[in-house]
Parts: structure tokens; C-alpha cells; sequence
């Protein structure tokens, strides 16, 4: 089948996600099936407005340094797609800008939610009659995309993560006063990234005690364990997720809110994040500690200045994977990660059907959990993951990031 493609990201964006959009546009590019490159201006929400640029007039210099950018190039959105059985008005909107430019690839560079437009898309062509391929290009730095071992963008952020937390260790312990810090890591239903902190602890110094959403927090045992760490030790460095919550299932947050000693706006509403600030402030009332709060916030997944060589190189490969695959045939799949560490670390790539990935959230396994840490089956798992160190290119001694023309197709 021969066609024009648009490939489209979507969600929060990490360090690696050009690198997936490289990898594609490279393999669009070198195709002979494939006549035109579309890259969608703010993801889907760009090709319903008939937002697109043209690839193929960029610079190519400028295209290989996509994989050393972070952020998302063609820029990103948060646009759930109703479900085309009930509203199809958006999807005959999409078939019309396809059949416009002759649209017969589409990939979507994504997390949950974008697998699930990515299926929704496919669906709908399908009922349709409309021959288009449409493939999911795996994307996050939560990790909690179900059917693959790992997500592009989490390696590298696992790495910032644990880097941040062996420094922070060393600037928390040069005072005489003594301190207490709690670093809040984003995760509002998964830790993996919360977990990755348990590698500074495992290969340096790092978090005394670390809280995933995966198990109930109980506000009281947690200040007792800490002001009982703290007492012991002449210090605390705790790492939380942002999205810990009690045994009812609410954010921690929403109920310290609601007993009156959390945070809300001007409205009453509930401000959900500020974790860390909360957990400090306790802390400070039971305890002699100088006490800080820090949250990582979008440094998390925008630091391409710690990213991981085997973050980038798988990325660029579930680019140029997704391609090659749509070419030869495959639709409504998404790119996934198959994974052995035993006597050294190998990946390969599989293709999965998008329903088993699309809304499909994978949590960090319980036996990975202890009581405020984390066990080295997590370490044997995250450690292949952060390994490498890119050859970025530097002007000044400043990162040199991409600078693309933006052509409107």
C-alpha cells in the first residue's frame, strides 16, 4: 500500500520521546511505500484541525539531532477521542484530512491514553472501509504501559531520578542541624518512578524510606517511622510518589483536604500534588528537624541532559519498528519490549494488539514492595534500563537541541 504518512505525539513528553519520532520519520522517510511525511501539529487535536507540517522539507541535520531533544518536537496534547460507536462525528473529520492528503499510515507516539485513541482510530477506519494503518509507538515515563517490559522515557527518567536523589543525600547531611527532605516524584497510580530512587540507595546513598501508590500509606505509622529513622540515624531522606493514598483509595492529599489540614484553592476544590510539602509540614510539628520539601516536577522528563544510551536506542528502534511493520502489512498494534536480564540484559521488540495496552495501567509488582522500600527485584529490573551515557551534541557547552523549520504541509 502506498500513501502519505502522519505521525503524531501525545501525552506528557520525556527525553527520549524525538528519539521514537526519529526512528520514525527516518524510516518513513527511507520507504519507498510511503510518498509524503505529515508530523501532527499538538497530536491529534492537530489533525482534526488540519494542523500538520511537512517532514520531508526539513533539514536532515536537524532531524539527527531529534533523538538529543527532549520535549515533544512537533508538540503534544491531552485529546481523548470519544468512542466512534456512540460519536463519530471526530473520526469523519479524521477520514476527511486523510482522504485530503491520501493518508494510509498513522503513527501515534503515546502513553494510555494515546494507545487508546491509536484503537479508537483503528476501529473506526476499519468499520469504515478505509485502508489505513495505524500503529502505536510506546511512550512514558510512568512505565506503566501494560504488555511491554519497559516504556521509552522511563529509563531515562529513572536515571535523573536516582542521580538527583545521590546528590541530594550528600546536600542534606553537611549541616550540623540536623534535617529531614522529602523529594516528591511523580506517579499518581503506579511507582515505578518512585522506585527508581532505590537505586542511589543500592549503588551510593539515597532515600531511608520510599512510598509507592501500590501500597496503602497511613499518615500516623508514617510520621512514627519517620520520627523514629530520623532519631536513629541523625537524618531522614524520604521519597514519595505524588499519587500515595490510604486504604479507602483517596490521594493522601484529597484526605488531609478533607479533615481540614490539607490544601485547597479559592474554590474548596481539592489541589492534588503538593505531597511533599504536606508530609514536610507534618514532620516539622513532630520533630527538632530543619525540614524541606522538593518536588522534581517537569525535570523528571525533560532532563536529556541524564538520559540513558539504552533509553534513546530503544526509542529510535519502536520508531523505526512501528514503520517497517505498518509497511509489511501490520495494523492496530502497538510496539512492545521483550525483556531477559539473567547472564545480561537483551530486548527485543514484539507487536501487541492496542486493546491490551489502551487504558491498561501496569503497576509495580507487589513483591518488589517491602515496608518503606524496595527489594533488588526492582534493582535487577531498572538497573539494564539507565546504562549509557549519548554522545550529545554540545555548543558552549550547552546542549544543541533541534530546530525545526515547521513547514506547514
Amino acid at each position: 500500500m502506498t500513501g502519505t504518512c502522519i505521525i503524531g505525539q501525545s501525552g506528557g513528553p520525556t527525553a527520549v520521546i524525538n528519539a521514537s519520532l526519529y526512528g520514525a520519520v527516518k524510516a518513513a522517510l527511507d520507504s519507498p511505500k510511503i510518498t509524503r511525511v505529515l508530523g501532527a501539529h499538538h497530536g491529534i487535536a492537530g489533525v482534526l484541525s488540519d494542523d500538520l507540517y511537512d517532514l520531508g522539507k526539513e533539514d536532515v541535520a536537524e532531524l539527527e539531532l531529534l533523538p538529543f531533544t527532549p520535549s515533544s518536537a512537533l508538540g503534544s496534547c491531552r485529546y481523548k477521542l470519544k468512542d466512534p460507536d456512540s460519536d463519530p462525528k471526530e473520526f469523519e473529520k479524521l477520514l476527511a484530512i486523510f482522504k485530503k492528503y491520501d493518508v494510509r499510515y498513522f503513527f501515534y507516539i503515546g502513553g494510555n491514553d494515546s494507545m487508546d485513541t491509536c484503537e479508537k482510530v483503528s476501529r473506526y477506519f476499519s468499520k469504515v472501509s478505509y485502508d489505513c494503518r495505524v500503529m502505536g509507538i510506546p511512550k512514558t515515563i510512568d512505565n506503566d504501559l501494560n504488555g511491554t517490559d519497559h516504556c521509552p522515557g522511563y529509563g531515562s527518567a529513572a536515571k535523573f531520578i536516582a542521580t538527583s536523589m545521590l546528590e541530594v543525600y550528600k546536600d542534606c547531611r553537611v549541616y550540623d542541624k540536623r534535617t529531614i527532605t522529602v523529594v516528591e516524584i511523580m506517579g499518581r497510580n503506579a511507582g515505578w518512578l518512585t522506585a527508581a530512587s532505590a537505586l542511589a540507595s543500592k549503588f551510593g546513598e539515597g532515600p531511608d524510606l520510599i512510598y509507592l501508590p501500590e501500597t496503602p500509606f497511613e499518615m500516623n505509622a508514617f510520621l512514627e517511622r519517620a520520627a523514629d529513622e530520623y532519631e536513629a540515624q541523625g537524618g531522614l531522606l524520604v521519597a514519595v510518589s505524588e499519587g500515595i493514598r490510604g486504604k479507602s483509595g483517596k490521594l493522601a492529599i484529597e484526605a488531609e483536604a478533607e479533615s481540614g489540614d490539607g490544601f485547597v484553592d479559592s474554590f474548596g476544590h481539592v489541589q492534588l500534588g503538593g505531597v511533599a510539602s504536606l508530609l514536610a509540614a507534618k514532620l516539622q510539628k513532630c520533630t527538632d528537624a530543619k525540614v524541606r520539601a522538593i518536588e522534581l516536577s517537569l525535570l523528571q522528563r525533560c532532563a536529556a541532559h541524564c538520559a540513558s544510551k539504552t533509553d534513546i536506542d530503544e526509542a529510535l528502534l519502536a520508531g523505526s519498528v512501528a514503520v517497517n511493520a505498518a509497511v509489511n502489512g501490520e495494523t492496530g498494534k502497538m510496539v512492545a519490549f521483550e525483556c531477559t536480564r539473567e547472564g545480561g540484559y537483551t530486548s527485543k521488540t514484539k507487536l501487541i494488539p492496542l486493546t491490551l495496552s489502551a487504558n491498561a495501567e501496569k503497576p509495580v509488582p507487589a513483591e518488589w514492595i517491602t515496608d518503606g522500600g524496595i527489594t533488588d527485584g526492582f534493582i535487577d529490573y531498572a538497573l539494564p534500563l539507565i546504562q549509557g551515557e549519548p554522545d550529545r551534541p554540545l555548543v558552549n557547552s550547552l546542549p544543541r537541541f533541534t530546530n525545526l523549520k515547521r513547514v506547514k504541509a
